[in-house]
């Protein structure tokens, strides 16, 4: 455990850029905490804690997978983070903002995509493996990664609406539905009702200027703008495999094996391995020095 403390901090720590910025939206998360705190708000509390939790996730995935990514993929997960759960969330950017949301599950689309491809490349290039995969399949690969990511997002957030009661799946206003239900003889013929101004329920006007769709828009949209970030980046993807990795673009969003100078948890092991060493042999000097001749 000390050691995995050690290993990360010097994770944290080597590149400049990603520190720079790490330590900047770490004071800014703990910062909203004691004005969260302050307020009584504790669940805005958790998102703070919870966001200082995941900043840590990028060094301990290189530390765990001996990977290196690049400064400038680091920076945008971090600052994904602080955008999604601090301003999203608790600066309520999704509700001033409609786009917010959509920006940033383009975005995740686009970083999923870059992940997925990432892990195919790391495997194309490993000298144990017999084969390469063609451009066009680690294309393929990168997007179904990322819609695969998106999916199992959305089955977060119906989850938490359901179990929990949030609202994580945002509601859209609508003027026009149509449903089987409504069919008055019961076929299944969709039954139309458009121009909707108003909704009452039990009596009361909601004041939404139509009617209220319970996030199926909302996740469709998601869903929707995932498929275009990943499939964006796995266009990128396919001419950087095509033209053997002279893109600049790409290569700053994939991981790297790390070298074996940068495995810092290897290195503190092998260090305290030989302390130890060091230590005994000096033990077992003292010893043999203390005897009588």
């Amino acid at each position: 455990m000390k050691n995995a403390k050690k290993a990360l901090k010097m994770e944290l720590s080597e590149h400049r850029s990603s520190f720079l910025v790490y330590t900047v939206l770490r004071l800014a998360v703990v910062a909203v905490a004691v004005l969260q705190l302050l307020n009584k708000n504790y669940e805005n509390v958790f998102l703070c804690v919870l966001s200082l939790m995941l900043f840590v996730i990028p060094s301990a995935m290189q530390l765990t997978f001996r990977v290196e990514l690049p400064p400038t993929l680091e920076i945008i997960i971090l600052v994904f983070i602080f955008a999604a759960e601090i301003m999203g969330e608790i600066g309520e950017f999704y509700i001033r903002f409609p786009f917010w949301d959509t920006a940033l599950h383009t975005v995740n689309g686009f970083l999923a995509a870059a992940i997925g491809f990432s892990l195919v490349e790391l495997l194309n290039r490993n000298e144990r493996v017999t084969f390469h995969l063609s451009p066009v399949f680690m294309a393929i690969v990168a997007v179904s990664f990322s819609m695969t990511i998106g999916v199992v997002w959305e089955f977060f957030e119906f989850g938490m609406d359901q179990i929990f009661g949030f609202d994580m799946q945002k509601d859209t206003v609508v003027h026009t539905i149509r449903s089987v239900l409504l069919d008055p003889q019961g076929r299944n013929v969709p039954f139309v009702i458009d121009s909707i101004t108003e909704t009452v329920v039990q009596g009361q006007e909601l004041g939404l200027g139509g009617y209220l769709d319970i996030g199926l828009i909302d996740t469709m949209k998601d869903l929707l703008v995932t498929f275009a970030g990943s499939l964006a980046f796995s266009v990128f993807g396919y001419f950087y495999v095509k033209t053997r990795g002279k893109g600049k673009l790409v290569a700053r969003f994939i991981p790297r094996r790390k070298a074996k100078d940068r495995e810092f948890f290897r290195i503190i092991e092998e260090q305290e391995r030989e302390e130890k060493a060091r230590g005994e042999n000096a033990e077992d000097g003292g010893k043999q020095g203390g005897k009588p001749v």
